[in-house]
């Protein structure tokens, strides 16, 4: 059985295919288009999911989308008229642009199987349980609790529930505007960031604040009630019909002015963003203990974009009870096109579940023969490698900063490998250097370490794996000046832990950089530059090492250099 999951409906549009329940591939749109946190539909997506299958759209036995476009209408439109005077704009994100993107995939399935005797099946799937339920499906637990937290599906902001088996079990949702997710989402605007795109941002700035100037007015503004129930004072919030701002004056005069878009920080910037970013934190606990009491489960699953927020999910391993959680690598949106597929497969269709998400590489890859007509098409200098991960290393050692582009790509906004910018941790001076001039980022902005799995403790407070970047621990007070490029303000870093068996050129990398400077660590961020997807192609790759401050690009077998090459030689055809 064949099946197509799509997110096309929100943020962050993807496509994966299913085959007899295990993932074949799955893509983000944005990586094709260049158009980063794209709600294009993704066609581009599908078309290369299909191809690298080796299938057409008539093997297609189901598509699963994740969203019912329907769903909970009257409620909205209720909704919309308690506040007539404010209603336009909601009315136009809800209606007129859901009535578009109806359209537009009607188009899409009518242009792809106009022979409607081949036509699949066309399953809607609601949006939180594509996140709960779909990443409950391919976690590695038999029996968890599951959390899901975004800022609003068709209508519901949070999910609570238990999985066993292949039952998924809902017990309480939030409902918009009513929302986590929103909140922080106006904070994140407060701080002068774009709103449902820089959380991350958000999470990196409150280390630097000082919560206590604002944490009890900060729990004024959201709580979770004892059923685990998000409950927002809206006074403070404008966001709830979609209009120009999302804080609203109540906001302002109790927290202060916020920064405009690319203006200077102030020091209660960094403060409010600290004390959300706790209450964020509290009230994710209290709902996982709220899960935990109920449950008595061992596991917890998070989802939703908020799962993205891996400051949260270190303190939720460390403090609501559970042995570990999962979050899979695409939490938000752009995992939905996954949820869905496993919603249908595993939930609705009852196939018993096949297949662990415990591997981030599900995207495309090209050959070495790609790669090298195109540099030699390009004229660049570059020489093949008898030893990839160990000249890589020797770069690494001597303070080069490096493009890495291996193997298939990575779901997620995390870079885990095989499309990654890496450099040493411990040159003190390197977060600043790539944040200038190889990211063009906030200087303040932190760097995430990857760790062989091996040795990871040794380095990093932790006692579980985190292959998908996803929990933030402490680094070891011992080890921090090893690593100042990787150790935030805090302390703390966003950890990546290398297995052998998913990664085993990034693992032997990381090895041989260990075993020339006794850190098996590398600073690890995304192949791109600030504002742009992360690099699909070795043109894109091509393209981003020449516009930036990369010293070597490290692509398949080659290494291509731009000045100093050494020996490094041009190849002719």
């Amino acid at each position: 059985m064949i099946i197509l999951g799509i997110n096309h409906w929100f943020h962050d549009s993807s496509a994966c295919l299913l085959i007899d329940g295990k993932l074949s591939i799955a893509l983000e749109e944005e990586r094709f288009s260049r158009d980063k946190h794209t709600r294009a539909f993704p066609e581009q997506a599908v078309r290369e999911c299909l191809r690298f299958a080796g299938i057409t759209a008539n093997d297609v036995d189901h598509v699963a989308v994740s969203i019912k476009p329907m769903h909970r209408w009257a409620q909205k439109s209720l909704y919309a008229l308690r506040a007539p005077h404010k209603a336009m704009p909601f009315l136009r994100h809800e209606l007129v642009n859901g009535l578009m993107k109806q359209r537009r995939f009607r188009r899409w399935v009518n242009d792809t199987w106009p022979d409607t005797s081949q036509r699949p099946q066309v399953h809607a799937i609601e949006h939180h349980r594509t996140h709960a339920a779909g990443t409950f499906y391919c976690s590695p637990y038999e029996h968890a609790a599951i959390m899901g937290l975004d800022g609003s599906g068709e209508w519901a902001s949070s999910w609570l529930g238990e999985g066993q088996g292949n039952t998924v079990t809902h017990f309480h949702s939030s409902e918009f505007p009513h929302s986590l997710g929103s909140v922080y989402e106006a904070v994140t605007e407060f701080c002068g960031f774009r709103p449902n795109y820089d959380e991350g941002k958000t999470m990196g700035l409150a280390p630097l604040g000082d919560a206590s100037k604002h944490i009890e007015a900060a729990r004024h503004c959201v709580h979770v009630d004892d059923d685990g129930g998000i409950q927002v004072d809206l006074s403070y919030f404008d966001y709830q019909f979609w209009g120009y701002r999302r804080c609203s004056e109540r906001f302002t005069d109790t927290f202060g002015t916020p920064r405009p878009r690319d203006g200077e920080f102030e020091d209660h910037h960094a403060d409010v963003a600290a004390a959300f970013q706790q209450v964020l934190e509290e009230c994710a606990l209290k709902m996982a203990r709220v899960l935990r009491e109920r449950t008595s489960a061992r596991h917890l699953v998070i989802a939703g974009g908020v799962a993205l927020n891996s400051v949260m999910n270190g303190r939720l391993l460390r403090e609501a009870g559970f042995d570990d959680v999962y979050i899979m690598p695409a939490a938000g949106d752009n995992g939905t096109s996954i949820g869905a597929a496993l919603a249908l497969y595993n939930g609705d269709l009852g196939h018993p579940r096949v297949w662990v998400h415990d591997d981030p590489y599900v995207g495309n890859s090209y050959s070495d023969e790609d790669i090298e007509a195109l540099l030699i098409g390009a004229k660049l200098p570059y020489r093949k490698s008898e030893n990839i991960s160990e000249d890589a290393a020797a770069l690494l050692e001597a303070g080069h900063i490096i493009g890495w582009f291996q193997g298939r790509m990575e779901i997620g906004p995390r870079a885990l490998g095989a499309r990654s910018i890496l450099a040493n941790p411990a040159f003190p001076d390197m977060k600043d250097k790539i944040n200038s001039e190889v990211k063009f980022r906030e200087a303040y902005r932190p760097f995430a370490p990857s760790a062989i799995k091996e040795q990871a403790a040794e380095f990093f407070d932790i006692s579980v794996e985190a292959p998908f970047m996803l929990k933030v621990c402490d680094v070891r007070k011992d080890k921090r000046d090893l690593m100042p490029a990787i150790t935030h303000v805090d302390g703390s870093a966003r950890l990546q832990t290398v297995s052998r068996d998913t990664a085993p050129l990034y693992h032997e990398l990381i090895t041989e950089l260990g075993r020339r400077t006794g850190v098996p660590v590398v600073l690890n961020t995304s192949f791109n530059i600030q504002g742009e997807p992360v690099v699909e192609s070795p043109r894109d790759a091509v393209r981003c090492f020449y516009s930036n401050g990369l010293d070597y690009l490290v692509i398949g077998s080659f290494i291509v250099g731009k000045r100093n090459v050494g020996n490094l030689v041009a190849k002719a055809a």
